[in-house]
């Protein structure tokens, strides 16, 4: 059976006529008494058809939005399947059995062979079964699935038990039944008591991921998909690939732990291959991507062949994918300035060289831009209490954790307390959010010395998607306690007490001079000025001399090319603030883009009369020129709808290998177009007809990419509505 196999059987019912009672059963499951094909004795009692009523139980299971055409359903909340007989059902003579199998080697013990009886010896087993009703030769049944019980896809069997033995009705994957967590219900792990939360974190099929720097936060729309056509199967085939045990698979925890593996390649095949190199020949660069079904689709589609290639947002837009599939509560995070330490300390080292430069040899620590994670909502029966709620949860291929690359699942608020001996991984994500950025500099020897300590740069800022909204949340505070509180004093030395590292004995003699770099939002391809501004706050007036380093820089922090390095000087009296101006020209930094065009700029000042050293430095983000999209047309359930995506190339350079997709879940499969160059000055233009199945917001995004210009992005927003009184003044809801 392909993937994306669509049913014959669109409601769910199904003929058993002249089955084999034994034909296709699995081979192997306990306490099952397996007889010869054996047809009704005389009276006996017989199935010949099975209603899964497949559209109202997925309404009332809120999986009506899957495009699949099997049944989906909840944990612990009833669903209900109707059993057509050879004759009228007597509870106090037959024995009905309906049998749930899932895995090649059911068994009863381990939650993976189910018996739900009714009539004469009804038992209780894990999932409840109950006669609703009867009519004529037709039973209903509503059974319910444990909250605890196994997620993925059940083979459905209805046995007629006699003293003979059982006959079984045959295999038909049309009677396949999913089973999902289910965040509506109390007893799930994964429940959450607000609605509009279930509706954002799972329900939603597309959302922003942020990007950019502190000082200049951008963002992208990313297709989640979870509910498109094959993506419900993909998951459960991505855990099938990665062997990761069946018993696992009613534990949230375990689900997402595991997961966390599986969708990177780093130590075994799984979904995406991580790349920050800048070379992506043979792939798709990280940058290129719009959502995850393409990615998801193609990995299993492709014989489990890991897609190449994916950085932090991509891993997190997976990632979400997956989680909210199958019915996980779960949001993409970004935090700017996210310490990565290669050291083993949890210290971020930035080393100068004997000339106050940037030394790239000897600085193995980076600090990011920014780093996507996700988080997922659970309770965490293996921890206290206190510790349920948001758990961070990271795919990105950054450190092994019990033999693999992955991280998580560890508590926000546990990492906000400082309690850092919970599983999983807790210290490596405090250390990403509150590492002390270390400045060590060379002498001629080359020998390293300390020079300078910021304790706040780190961690600056996290965010989140706001509920129903395109803007973002700061939820910087769910992490950490306000900078210099008592509260984070306490936090600290609770960290440090769980085996942190600290820098508290640390003492350097006080500068009395602060130094800060500004710079303008500017494009690719501008010219711009930096503003360095020296405060001197002693009483006396300072001269201080500056080394400032410009580099090509990744979102990571690792440079690249140096491409300017300028020593100036300043007298400042005292109380005063003094600036400096730097011209930075196009000229100089045009020949040096990677990836996302950041510009990192590091200044090393030193204060002549005191004899003590200042360091910072700036990461300035060039934006990229503008995608245009057009709608012509009145956006409406089953009717055509043109779309147009605009692009002008303003270099006087040639753009090469330029790839255009269009992406909108509900609205069109990823659509890729391919240019072998567009030409200084030239335009092009990629009409995309489309026509809406369902009513509602919808999202439609388009990404070009190329390797002289990465992630040029745009996207519509709209409301579909009904055939009539529409005013299509009212439909549109915006571009970005």
């Amino acid at each position: 059976m392909s993937l994306a196999q669509k049913s014959k059987h669109q409601h769910g019912r199904i003929s058993f006529a002249n089955s084999n009672s034994n034909e296709s059963n699995p081979p192997d499951y306990e306490a099952v008494d397996v007889l010869g094909p054996r047809g009704p004795q005389d009276g006996g009692l017989s199935v010949l058809s099975i209603d899964m009523c497949v559209a109202d139980n997925r309404k009332d299971h809120y999986t009506d939005k899957y495009k699949n055409s099997s049944l989906i359903v909840r944990r612990n909340k009833e669903f209900t399947i109707i059993i057509k007989l050879n004759r009228a059902f007597n509870a106090e003579q037959d024995n009905v059995q309906l049998e749930f199998m899932i895995g090649n080697s059911p068994y009863v013990n381990k939650g993976t062979y189910i018996t739900v009886s009714i009539g004469k010896e009804k038992r209780d087993g894990r999932w409840n079964g109950r006669v609703i009703g009867t009519q004529d030769t037709e039973v209903t049944v509503g059974i319910t699935p444990d909250a605890r019980c196994i997620i993925g896809r059940f083979r459905t069997f209805v046995a007629v038990v006699t003293d003979l033995g059982k006959q079984r009705t045959q295999r038909n994957p049309d009677t396949d039944l999913y089973v999902l967590f289910n965040p509506w219900d109390p007893a799930d792990q994964v429940y959450m008591d607000k609605e509009e939360d279930i509706q954002e974190y799972v329900m939603n099929d597309v959302g922003n991921i942020y990007d950019g720097d502190f000082n200049n936060i951008t963002s992208f729309s990313w297709n989640f998909g979870q509910f498109e056509e094959g993506v419900l199967d993909a998951c459960l085939m991505i855990m099938d690939a990665g062997k990761v045990p069946l018993m696992y698979r009613g534990n949230a925890t375990q689900v997402v732990r595991q997961a966390s593996a599986l969708l990177n390649s780093q130590d075994d095949k799984g979904v995406m291959v991580g790349n920050w190199s800048g070379d992506y020949s043979g792939g798709t660069a990280p940058t290129a991507w719009t959502g995850s079904p393409e990615i998801l689709l193609k990995y299993v589609n492709k014989g489990y062949e890991p897609v190449r290639f994916a950085q932090c947002w991509v891993f997190a837009g997976v990632m979400n994918t997956f989680m909210r599939g199958l019915g996980i509560p779960t949001r993409a995070i970004t935090t700017f300035r996210s310490a990565v330490d290669n050291t083993g300390n949890l210290k971020t080292d930035i080393v100068l060289d004997e000339d106050g430069k940037l030394d790239r040899s000897r600085t193995k620590d980076s600090v990011w831009n920014f780093h996507c994670w996700n988080e997922v909502y659970m309770k965490r029966p293996d921890l206290p209490d206190n510790f349920s709620g948001w758990q961070v949860i990271d795919c990105t291929p950054q450190e092994t954790s019990d033999g693999l690359y992955r991280c998580g699942p560890t508590s926000v608020n546990a990492i906000k307390e400082g309690e850092l001996s919970y599983p999983f991984d807790a210290k490596f994500v405090f250390a990403e959010i509150n590492s002390d950025l270390i400045y060590y500099k060379a002498d001629k020897y080359g020998k390293l010395k300390i020079i300078s300590v910021n304790t706040v740069y780190v961690g600056k800022l996290i965010l989140t998607k706001k509920k129903d909204s395109s803007e973002y949340e700061d939820i910087t505070s769910n992490y950490k306690y306000p900078e210099g509180s008592l509260k984070e004093r306490e936090t600290m030395q609770m960290a440090v007490r769980r085996g942190v590292t600290s820098m508290d004995n640390l003492t350097l003699p006080e500068a009395g001079v602060d130094i800060e770099l500004q710079a303008d939002t500017i494009k690719i391809g501008d010219n711009f000025k930096l503003t360095l501004n020296i405060k001197n706050q002693t009483s006396q007036t300072c001269t201080i001399s500056v080394v400032i380093t410009g580099c090509a820089a990744f979102y990571t922090g690792i440079t690249s090319t140096t491409f300017m390095f300028e020593n100036q000087s300043a007298t400042v009296e005292a109380s005063k603030t003094e600036s400096l101006t730097i011209d930075v020209t196009a000229l100089e930094y045009m020949p040096y883009l990677v990836e996302q065009s950041n510009r990192l700029f590091m200044v090393y000042g030193r204060v002549e009369e005191s004899d003590t050293s200042l360091c910072t430095m700036k990461v300035v983000n060039l934006q990229p020129p503008e995608l245009t999209m057009k709608m012509t047309g009145s956006p409406r359930v089953g009717k055509e709808l043109m779309v147009s995506v605009e692009f002008l190339n303003p270099y006087n350079f040639t753009l090469k290998k330029v790839q255009l997709r269009i992406d909108g879940p509900g609205l069109t499969q990823t659509k890729l177009k391919q240019y072998s160059q567009i030409l200084p000055g030239a335009s092009v233009i990629y009409k995309v007809l489309l026509i809406p199945q369902s009513l509602g917001k919808k999202v439609l995004m388009a990404c070009l990419d190329c390797p002289l210009l990465r992630q040029v992005t745009n996207q519509l927003e709209f409301e579909v509505v009904q055939d009539e009184n529409i005013n299509e003044q009212s439909v549109i809801l915006g571009t970005r």
